[in-house]
């Protein structure tokens, strides 16, 4: 299949991760508005983001790959799964599926006439103000920096030739489930730089920005943490 089928792929699925995923956080936290009810809470948006990556998995895995992330395509290139020439135009793609789903979920959230645009609106990444539970800068790099480490880990040791591989997309999904689970009260979970993207970039069209100067972040730690498990994950792939 030719690279720009697998790259639209790649958009396709990185939109439906970002819907599922950020638009259970933003669309619950509407409708509870106002309620003493905590709507789907921390383990219904981590189950929502694992949700997300075990459909798609199945649905596009066989296309191509079923990255749905920057930080894994970099980190599949590094661990020697994926060839760097290709890398650019599969991220590229899964950032503008990644702004396009940012896009109708506010336009979505705009249909409710109680909602309010403000600087963590969409389930935006970030640190200090932007954090959930206030965390710092060092914290949430130090946080996305081990979370994407151990998801590329986890992704290359279930995708191994040697693995279950049928059962590749459910690991997955649960791993993301897990580093949700983990790392929501710190940053709101990033560990992909083109979820974090989309809402930063959507939100800083519309008048708060707060999200988008922190961006860098969420880029540096994914990438970082995913070269890390690159390089790791070699030393145990068969002689």
């Amino acid at each position: 299949m030719s690279l720009i089928s697998r790259a639209l792929a790649e958009m396709i699925g990185t939109f439906w991760l970002v819907l599922g995923g950020c638009g259970s956080a933003a669309l619950a936290a509407v409708f509870m508005a106002g309620t003493n009810d905590i709507g789907i809470g921390l383990l219904g948006v981590a189950l929502a983001f694992g949700l997300t990556v075990v459909t798609m998995a199945y649905a596009i895995g066989h296309i191509s790959g079923c990255h749905l992330n920057p930080a894994v395509t970099v980190g599949l290139v590094v661990g020697g799964r994926f060839p760097a020439s290709e890398a650019p135009l599969y991220i590229i793609l899964q950032t503008i599926g990644a702004i396009l789903a940012a896009l109708l979920l506010l336009l979505i959230l705009q249909g409710n006439p109680a909602f309010t645009l403000t600087a963590s609106s969409l389930a935006v990444n970030g640190f200090g103000e932007l954090s959930p539970g206030k965390y710092g800068m060092m914290t949430g790099l130090i946080v996305e920096v081990v979370m994407t480490a151990m998801f590329l880990f986890i992704i290359l040791g279930a995708t191994d030739k040697r693995g279950i591989g049928s059962h590749a997309g459910l690991a997955i999904g649960l791993a993301l489930v897990l580093i949700h689970l983990i790392s929501i009260p710190v940053t709101n979970t990033s560990v992909n730089p083109a979820r974090s993207t989309g809402p930063a970039l959507v939100l800083a069209l519309n008048g708060q920005g707060l999200a988008l100067a922190q961006l860098w972040l969420f880029w540096v730690a994914p990438l970082l943490g995913a070269v890390i498990a690159g390089l790791i994950y070699r030393m145990f792939e068969s002689k």
